[in-house]
């Protein structure tokens, strides 16, 4: 894979007992060190005109004066420094030259992913919160309509908590679809099944609340089920993941129990998707908190795409994943 990297987002630190630390990206950037065809390549911040296209302006102006006098906690979970703005403004300029390398024909071992930080799906249209100032999926999908003339943008974002800010910002737009994979009632406490988008959006925002203890066999059910044929009936021009890491069994931060050997089960499955709606493809960092795992899984996404075969679970769906799924395909018109 092609991923995206500036040092500029190591500048970012929130403190030595926060979770959303500098270290994330160092631990997979050690992790790849050990992988064949793995190239780096460093974009050019976002403008404040690009990302301002998808959150308020007064909000951008209050964040880059609040980094400029040194930071602070804008909430008891989002911590900024002097350097979290340039941070910031990379990250999303990482995010959009995944998306346009990929429009721009990348695919197979030269499929983009995005390695920024601050992440960003939980910042809503005019806020910072939960450790995310700048949608960079948003800035993304927005940068590809814009200046790339893509007709149709999905998202699947599979950290585990929900994408809030994304679904904020997009939920009424018919050219957008979003799906967010995650589990239900974790913060921040939203992306209810009924929760489809409105006005011109609605149907284009599916939401597939998983319950704790869900683990890689639910998870293919999502994917291959619901989302999959939402998708395909979408027909998107490019297909963004918003890809945390968090759903790990062994990240401290959920309750999720998905292996590493999901990710690559779950990356092969989105490409398997791009490749039937003949859509571009691109990943995009979010979340992942235990370090040895984020970068293990990160590494299995990139050896996804560099031949190895992911090895299919045994099991059956749960008992309460069906009957989400049922539900989430009810609220779609899906048949289940």
């Amino acid at each position: 894979m092609r991923f995206g990297y500036s040092d500029t987002c190591l500048d970012h630190n929130p403190g030595p007992r926060h979770p959303e630390s500098p270290d994330r990206l160092r631990a997979i950037r050690e992790g790849l060190k050990r992988k064949h065809g793995v190239e780096y390549v460093e974009s050019d911040p976002a403008t404040l005109e690009t990302i301002a296209a998808v959150h308020d302006r007064e909000y951008l102006e209050e964040v880059r004066e609040f980094c400029a006098n040194g930071g602070g906690n804008w909430d008891p979970d989002t911590t900024a420094v002097e350097a979290t703005w340039d941070a910031a403004i990379q990250s999303a300029g990482l995010a959009c030259w995944a998306a346009e390398t990929a429009l721009d024909g990348a695919d197979g071992r030269e499929t983009p992913f995005s390695l920024g930080r601050p992440p960003g799906h939980h910042a809503v249209f005019d806020d910072a919160m939960g450790f995310c100032f700048v949608n960079n999926v948003a800035v993304a999908t927005q940068y590809a309509i814009d200046e790339r003339d893509a007709e149709r943008v999905a998202i699947v974002d599979w950290d585990v908590h929900h994408g809030n800010g994304t679904q904020d910002i997009l939920y009424d737009r018919g050219d957008v679809f979003f799906v967010s994979l995650h589990e239900g009632g974790l913060y921040p406490g939203t992306g209810e099944i009924d929760e489809i988008g409105e006005g011109d959006g609605e149907g284009t925002t599916m939401n597939v609340p998983m319950p704790p203890a869900a683990d890689d066999v639910d998870y293919l059910a999502a994917l291959d089920d619901v989302i999959a044929p939402a998708l395909g009936a979408f027909d998107p021009d490019l297909l963004l993941v918003s890809a945390g890491f968090d759903a790990h069994r062994h990240d401290p931060i959920s309750r999720i129990r998905l292996s590493t050997e999901a990710y690559a089960l779950m990356t092969d499955r989105i490409r398997t998707l791009a490749d039937d709606v003949d859509a571009a493809l691109a990943f995009v960092l979010e979340g992942g908190y235990g370090l040895e795992v984020l970068a293990d899984s990160v590494a299995l996404v990139h050896e996804t795409f560099d031949g190895r075969e992911p090895i299919e679970p045994d099991g059956d769906v749960s008992v309460d994943v069906d009957e989400t799924l049922g539900e989430v395909a009810e609220a779609h018109g899906l048949e289940y």
